[in-house]
C-alpha cells in the first residue's frame, strides 16, 4: 500500500480523468444520457469542483506508483467513491484502495449502482454484502443498493 497517499492539488486532471472514463464506460450504458456524460462531465470542470472543495480532496486518495492509476474517496466509515482506470484495470489497484479503506479507515458500508453488477461482485469479493437497503440515485429512477462490511 506504499503506493496509496492522500490527493493532491497536482492530481486534480487526473483524478477528473479517471472519473470521467469510468462514468462513460460503467454508467452511461445504463443512464444513457449524453448530455449529462459528453456535455456537463468535463475534465476542467470536474477539476474545479475539487479544487473548490478542500475537504474532499483531503477524503481522497489516490493509487499512484509514478502514474496515478487510481482513486478512492472515503468518508467517515464509508467509501464514497473507487475508480481504477480502465487503462489499468484487473491490476489488483482496486484491490490495494479497498483494502487501505478497511485496514486504515475502518471502513463499514457503501453504495453501489444496483445494475453495476461488476462493482457489486467486485465488493462482495471483499467481504461486503448488499443489503434490502435501497434509494434512487438523485434525479434517476435507478437504484443505488447499500453493501455492508460486517466486522471480523
Amino acid at each position: 500500500m506504499n503506493h496509496i497517499r492522500q490527493m493532491e492539488e497536482r492530481d486534480v486532471s487526473r483524478v477528473a480523468e479517471i472519473l470521467i472514463f469510468n462514468n462513460r464506460i460503467n454508467f452511461f450504458p445504463i443512464f444513457q444520457c449524453e448530455e449529462y456524460s459528453f456535455g456537463e462531465l468535463q475534465v476542467v470542470s470536474l477539476a474545479k469542483e475539487y479544487l473548490a472543495d478542500p475537504e474532499r480532496m483531503q477524503q481522497t486518495y489516490v493509487y499512484d506508483d509514478g502514474i496515478v492509476r487510481g482513486m478512492i474517496h472515503i468518508k467517515d466509515d464509508e467509501v464514497v467513491k473507487l475508480f481504477v482506470d480502465p487503462f489499468f484495470q484487473n491490476r489488483g489497484i482496486g484491490d490495494k484502495l479497498l483494502q487501505f479503506a478497511i485496514e486504515q479507515h475502518k471502513v463499514t458500508h457503501l453504495w453501489a449502482l444496483e445494475k453495476n453488477v461488476h462493482a457489486i461482485s467486485f465488493y462482495q469479493r471483499h467481504g461486503f454484502r448488499v443489503t434490502d437497503e435501497k434509494v434512487f440515485e438523485e434525479d434517476t429512477t435507478e437504484y443505488l443498493v447499500k453493501l455492508v462490511r460486517d466486522k471480523l
